[in-house]
């Protein structure tokens, strides 16, 4: 059964408790300033506050991380390239930047509609690093399509462009309560990725609680932070129901 915690107030306070070098994996789905309506968040900060309140939150994901550790964040098309020269600046190896492609994107009104997320996967250690190939492998267009020998028999990584569904509002898996929920799929093959049994997940953000119900299911560790009352409680009754 794995160890995990569920802790009710800001990343910034609470990571103080937390020891250097001691998480495994982080995944991070923070706030992206554009708006939305979170219980207990300001979503909609000044553009130079919200980038030096991302490189406040990333250092210390850095100072937590294990140097043999990884972090995956996901951010918006507004943000992304801040967020990617933050990761790099504060010390972390670049690894990919994956597009979470979603065929029921958002629509727009004077842009074109808006069918995708980005996840930044950096490493704290240039080469010495968790990827569990073999742990995510799909089937290759060589193995199913054209039935190639050479193909790799396990199957291949999947590329940097995950189609993953959104959990929209009116599908059957969305929790109420809470305005974005990540699908379970994008935090398996992460955690299955990056971490190995009894592991330590860390998530900032809580939300939903996805990351949480994920790493239980997988035997991973982890320590969950969430500053709304409201959804933390979401989270802790999610989680109980499984």
């Amino acid at each position: 059964m794995p160890d995990f915690k569920i802790l009710l107030g800001d990343f910034l306070d609470i990571s103080k408790t937390i020891e250097s070098n001691s998480i495994d994996l982080i995944f991070a789905d923070p706030p992206f300033n554009i708006g939305i309506n979170y219980e207990g968040y300001s979503d909609n900060l000044k553009y130079s506050e919200y980038v030096n309140w991302s490189k406040l939150w990333i250092t210390e994901c850095y100072r937590l991380l294990k140097n043999t550790g990884s972090i995956y964040i996901c951010i918006n098309d507004e943000y992304v390239a801040e967020l990617n020269l933050i990761l790099k600046n504060t010390g972390f190896w670049f690894r990919n930047w994956i597009i979470w492609y979603y065929k029921f994107g958002q629509n727009q009104q004077h842009k074109f509609n808006r069918t995708h997320t980005h996840i930044l996967y950096f490493t704290k250690n240039k080469s010495d690093f968790i990827f569990n190939s073999d742990t995510i492998r799909i089937p290759s267009d060589r193995q199913s399509k054209y039935n190639d020998k050479r193909a790799n028999p396990k199957g291949k990584i999947p590329d940097d462009v995950w189609q993953i569904p959104r959990v929209c509002g009116t599908f059957k898996q969305r929790i109420p309560g809470h305005p974005c929920q990540m699908p379970e799929e994008i935090l398996e093959r992460i955690i299955l990725t990056s971490s190995n049994v009894n592991d330590v997940i860390l998530d900032p953000f809580g939300g939903s609680g996805t990351t949480a119900v994920v790493s239980k299911r997988l035997n991973r560790n982890f320590i969950i932070i969430e500053k709304s009352e409201q959804y933390y409680n979401i989270i802790k009754q999610r989680l109980y129901k499984i």
